[in-house]
């Protein structure tokens, strides 16, 4: 069925169609309305899950942990400085290996204060252990999230689907949705590995770990994340056989025969397939690689898709204020780093704060990676889209 969907209506109803068993949350912009169409949905008696408003972020994710914990399907949402107040819990849940699946749409952190899109808050979770997928438009937002709880289940993770903040999740856009006995029959029935009210198995859930166990359960999570990988291949190939609409780790636009091209996430890369058609009636052999999956992040596969490029620009919409570029591109330049003959590379901090980048500033990007390819000196890092 086609619907004219927002980001967040798109993931709100993935969320009902999933059914869960709990759902909790406390309002920041830009996600707050996933959580007032849900409560929609059970006062119209769409959803029978059990709705509990929290006073805090930080208390959301306990909610969700205790949820998960006593074998409930749990969800939330959130962004911003709320992921901030919850990263303590984030990382009790995924030690725990619990599957809670947070829905959000990517916003600036403070300060200072700042409630527009970016990726800070996105690439602040990358050491949480929680898998991680990023969305182009409302329909990715959609079929993401729907993926996600698949995927979270079978591998024993929590995971967070994301977008840009009001550039996807307040758009109005064409989404083509599933009925919900399609993505309830393909989430299935959430049955828990372990739960604290099985008084057949009784188990401890956050006992102390000593050093002579600690390290084998943070082995066992980057295992669990190694492995999710083949997981989510798997649910992307059963979510095709049922939506006819094809995921993998990135999306390539043109990138077969490139020389030069792009990498970036989200609502970006649908604005820069202009700039790519342009430059191909040129003569000039540019694409876009559209990163998916930041959690667990697909080095050998981007490498494959981007060793026969003569030169790159990854495009961050954040800053990790490490002096050695934004954190999107130091997972892309460490993926390069095994090639023999490695691409030219440089790093272009753009958007934050939710500034606007158009095909203008986009095109100059691909100006500089010409002059590259021509051998002249570019800045391997810089901010692009300055008024100053």
């Amino acid at each position: 069925m086609q619907q004219a969907l927002t980001g967040n209506e798109a993931m709100a109803l993935a969320m009902k169609q999933s059914n869960p068993d709990v759902v909790t949350g406390f309002p920041i912009t830009p996600v707050s309305d996933i959580l007032q169409i849900f409560s929609k949905y059970i006062s119209d008696g769409k959803s029978d899950a059990e709705f509990v408003p929290a006073e805090s972020e930080h208390s959301v994710a306990s909610i969700c942990f205790g949820a998960s914990a006593a074998g409930a399907r749990a969800f939330t949402c959130s962004a911003s400085q709320g992921l901030e107040l919850m990263h303590e819990i984030l990382h009790i849940i995924s030690g725990t290996r619990l599957p809670v699946v947070v829905a959000s749409s990517s916003r600036a952190l403070s300060g200072p204060i700042n409630v527009h899109g970016d990726h800070s808050d996105f690439m602040g979770m990358r050491g949480t252990s929680w898998i991680q997928l990023f969305s182009e438009n409302a329909q990715e937002s959609y079929d993401n999230f729907i993926q996600a709880v698949k995927i979270a289940e079978t591998a024993m993770l929590p995971a967070i689907v994301s977008s840009d903040g009001f550039f996807t999740s307040h758009n109005l856009e064409r989404v083509e949705t599933l009925g919900d006995k399609n993505v309830s029959d393909f989430v299935g029935v959430y049955s828990p590995k372990y739960n604290i009210l099985n008084t057949n198995k009784p188990i401890t859930i956050g006992p102390l770990s000593l050093p002579d166990s600690f390290m084998e359960i943070k082995k066992s999570q980057s295992e669990a994340m190694i492995e999710s990988k083949k997981i989510i291949s798997k649910v992307a190939q059963k979510f095709k056989s049922i939506s006819g609409r094809e995921y993998n780790w990135f999306k390539e636009y043109k990138l077969q025969g490139a020389e030069i091209a792009i990498v970036v996430m989200g609502s970006t890369a649908e604005s820069a397939i202009p700039v790519v058609d342009v430059l191909r009636k040129k003569g000039i052999k540019a694409g876009i690689l559209s990163l998916r999956v930041f959690r667990p992040f697909p080095a050998d596969e981007l490498m494959a898709a981007l060793k026969n490029l003569n030169s790159i620009a990854v495009l961050d919409r954040s800053d990790a204020f490490s002096g050695q570029g934004g954190p999107l591109f130091e997972e892309v330049k460490s993926s390069l780093y095994r090639l023999n003959k490695k691409p030219k590379i440089i790093n272009r901090t753009f958007g934050l704060g939710g500034r606007e980048i158009d095909e203008e500033m986009i095109g100059r990007v691909f100006e500089e990676l010409q002059k590259l390819v021509k051998g002249k000196k570019i800045d391997e890092f810089g901010y692009m889209g300055l008024k100053i």
